[in-house]
């Protein structure tokens, strides 16, 4: 069977798409249809009253007091000031890094795209008449340079959403994220579509009218996007490097020059694999033929959003309605009345006299002047009596003003309390009472927030939903190593980063950060208050819990809260100031610009902290070297006692044990001294006991240098941990002086009793040199050494 030829293939995209849709707007017509009217109903002037009502009501007064639109307008305004936004979340739960990137590059893209427009405008139409759309697309980043191939993503509104944007009837979720096909119309004139795209829709034959669609119309021409999810078969083959690690490219991007590099570098395929990709395909239609074939899209999901005001499904069909269509009965109908009574109204309310011609005749001139002049009295004629005398005579009547009729009034009333009812009674909420709490006046908005709620939550599925696409779009399109894009933080604040930027991993192995291809996130919303009154209920709520505790830090962390939630002009700043103050004190997460600054404030301690520190540490390295001139002098004076040890052993002959060598000595000291025979002399016991003292003096000295070092270094750190723990609060600073002069103090007698230490040090070392290198004479009797003595001086 041979292959179709590519214009075969469009020629069935097309036939088949006409039937598709065909089926789609034969089903959900009459719903779209009553949309249109409840759009139309509370935003065009006269439209209240189209339909058999204007003709029952032809060359008569037609007022419409137009309530519907006020509530419409309220629940608008509720939501432009407190507006729902996307957050990414890691899959684990844990934090990551690159969601915060995700979540900066999405408020900026939205920035950058004006997506308010589309967000106020999807919104406005979900509320009125049911249904709403915006759509994510990708364009190039500088659409006028030729070599830039960077794409952005931009988010556009769909206007009429309740006529253009068409999904499969296989798709059941609100959010559209099953669907497989969609349709978006837009209309053109007919001299726009020739010009466009050089087709004449005059010459479409006319079996393109037998479809129930009227794909051409003697006013405008529907041209259609049409999206169209197809599981794509990829082969990925898989090559191995030199070093054993493998890598994938899919066959479509392994062009000749990427397969010369890779046999270059030493790397070789080993396995390929087939796997099934989700692609959307983008056509454009006339009803005639493919206009356009504009290939795969960037992501995986049909990057049109939908939104809805209240949905549901019956009979198997999507059914929806906005805020309007239960209040339309109730506003027709107060509008007929009022029509009804201004028309009573407009008749004449004053009694006027009835007279015969014969007694008007001559005066008419005065009695139709009487309004403008206002004569002091007012002449008739007399009539003439039956036996032909004349006789003085009144009007003969009077005409009466028209009266309300009873059941009118009532119905009037019960008329309004419909429209309060459907509507919410949205003035109850806006009047201010005296002596009625906070509490009650919070009862009466949350009543009313209830009715918001619902369109709210409906459409935070909507604005998840268009994180999901714009993630799916962003890991195909912000893909370029080195690129700089621009971020956007909560509090609007920019900032910037490189994609796939290279870094060192803690393996020592070279990653990239930034990498959106690694980005597999679940989408958050975060919906704020729904009214401003809320906002003020928790203000209030922490200035009372401000009343109640007394824990100083408790109070700065509520204060800052409050402020956070005042509404106000010129509050951005004191925002920013008091949301630095709470990530300092770690009750809010910090982002990750923030974290930088934290870290490179922590590097830059307090001057005074920086003094007391380098202090202890000089005096702790000058103990240090006096422990170690200690250690050595002690350590001389063993070894010079032991060479005399081996002196002596020598001198007594080599069988001569160490033992005996040291009773020898003991006995030669003995009897060393002149002044007491068989003794030591009264000088060298005194030396000998001056320096047993002396190094008992210096074990003492050094035991209280420790003990003083240690003090010091505990008063070290309570003095960084106050000093850190400090930072931003001046009245603590002041506190600290006295603090810091004692240590001063402290650190002052401490480098005195160093210094005395260390003198005492050096002359114990002296003296016992001097001793130790003393000349020494041996004692013999018959032959045999029994003593040692000082020597003299040479």
């Amino acid at each position: 069977m041979a292959r179709p030829t590519e214009q075969e293939r469009l020629a069935k995209v097309h036939s088949d798409a006409m039937t598709e849709f065909d089926r789609i707007q034969s089903a959900v017509k009459d719903e779209r249809l009553q949309s249109l009217q409840d759009r139309r109903f509370y935003s065009i002037a006269g439209a209240q009253w189209e339909g058999p009502l204007n003709e029952q009501f032809e060359n008569r007064p037609k007022f419409e007091v137009n309530k519907i639109a006020l509530s419409v307008q309220r629940i608008c305004s509720e939501y432009r000031a407190n507006r729902i936004s996307v957050n990414y979340v890691a899959k684990t739960g844990e934090y990551d890094s690159l969601a915060d990137v995700c979540d900066g590059l999405f408020r900026s893209d939205e920035q950058d795209s004006v997506a308010e427009e589309a967000y106020d405008n999807a919104f406005e139409e979900a509320v009125a008449g049911g249904f709403g759309a915006w759509r994510l697309r990708a364009v190039y980043e500088s659409e006028e340079d030729d070599e830039d191939e960077r794409q952005r993503i931009r988010i556009e509104p769909i206007f009429d959403a309740d006529s253009s944007v068409f999904f499969d009837l296989q798709a059941k979720r609100q959010d559209k994220a099953d669907a497989t096909r969609c349709f978006v119309l837009t209309s053109m004139t007919h001299d726009a579509y020739t010009a466009a795209y050089d087709d004449d829709p005059t010459s479409w034959p006319k079996t393109i009218h037998q479809y129930e669609f009227d794909w051409c119309t003697p006013d405008v021409v529907y041209v259609a996007e049409y999206y169209r999810v197809e599981d794509r078969t990829e082969v990925i083959r898989v090559f191995r490097s030199l070093d054993g690690s493998e890598e994938k490219y899919r066959s479509e991007d392994l062009d000749d020059e990427l397969l010369a590099q890779l046999e270059a570098i030493g790397s070789f395929e080993v396995r390929q694999k087939r796997v099934k990709r989700r692609k959307v395909r983008k056509y454009i239609l006339s009803g005639r033929q493919v206009l356009e074939d504009c290939g795969y899209l960037p992501g995986r999901q049909i990057p049109i959003v939908p939104v809805y005001g209240k949905r549901w499904y019956i009979d198997n069909i999507e059914r929806f309605c906005g805020h309007v269509r239960m209040a339309k009965d109730a506003q027709r109908l107060a509008n007929m009345q009022r029509s009804k009574l201004a028309e009573i109204a407009a008749y004449s309310s004053i009694e006027k006299p009835i007279f015969v011609p014969e007694q008007i005749a001559g005066h008419q001139v005065m009695w139709q002047e009487d309004n403008l002049r206002n004569y002091p009295y007012l002449l008739v004629n007399p009539i003439s009596a039956p036996d032909g005398s004349m006789q003085a005579g009144g009007p003969v009547g009077y005409t009466k003003a028209p009266a309300i009729p009873q059941a009118m009034a009532a119905l009037l009333q019960l008329t309004e309390q419909d429209i309060r009812d459907v509507l919410g009674n949205a003035e109850q909420g806006e009047k201010i009472v005296s002596n009625v709490s906070g509490k009650a006046v919070d009862l009466v908005q949350q009543k009313l927030d209830m009715q918001t709620f619902l369109y709210m939550s409906n459409y935070a599925k909507g604005v998840r939903r268009g994180g999901e696409i714009w993630l799916s779009m962003a890991k195909d399109i912000y893909v370029e190593p080195g690129r700089k894009m621009k971020m956007l933080g909560e509090q609007e604040q920019v900032s910037s980063i490189e994609l796939m930027r290279p870094v060192i991993g803690e393996d020592g192995e070279i990653e990239h950060e930034n990498d959106l291809t690694e980005a597999e996130f679940d989408v958050a919303v975060d919906v704020g208050p729904s009214s401003s009154s809320k906002r003020a209920a928790t203000v209030r709520a922490l200035t009372q819990m401000m009343a109640v505790t007394s824990d100083q830090q408790a109070q700065q962390v509520l204060q800052a809260a409050a402020l956070m939630n005042m509404e106000g002009e010129g509050l951005s700043d004191i925002r920013d100031y008091f949301r630095k103050q709470l990530v300092q004190m770690g009750v809010m997460k910090p982002t990750e610009e923030e974290a930088q600054q934290l870290a490179a404030a922590g590097q830059q301690q307090d001057p005074n902290t920086v003094f007391l520190q380098a202090a202890a540490e000089e005096a702790m390295a000058k103990a240090a070297k006096a422990r170690a001139d200690v250690v050595k002098t002690v350590a001389e004076s063993e070894l010079t006692q032991a060479k005399t040890v081996e002196t002596l052993s020598k001198v007594g002959g080599e069988g001569a044990t160490q033992e005996g060598v040291a009773r020898q000595v003991d006995m030669g000291m003995q009897m060393a001294s002149p002044m007491q025979p068989g003794g030591m002399s009264e000088r060298e016991r005194l030396e000998m006991d001056t320096l047993a003292i002396e190094n008992e003096i210096k074990r003492r000295q050094l035991m209280e240098q420790d003990a003083l070092l240690e003090r010091v270094m505990a008063e070290r750190d309570a003095n960084i941990t106050v000093s850190e723990s400090s930072n931003g609060m001046r009245d603590v600073v002041s506190g600290l002086g006295d603090s810091v002069a004692a240590m001063g103090e402290v650190v002052g007698q401490m480098r005195e009793a160093i210094g005395t230490l260390a003198d005492s040090n050096k002359a114990n070392v002296e003296r016992a040199l001097q001793s130790i290198n003393r000349p020494k004479r041996l004692v013999r009797e018959r032959g045999r050494i029994v003593g040692i003595e000082p020597g003299e001086d040479k």
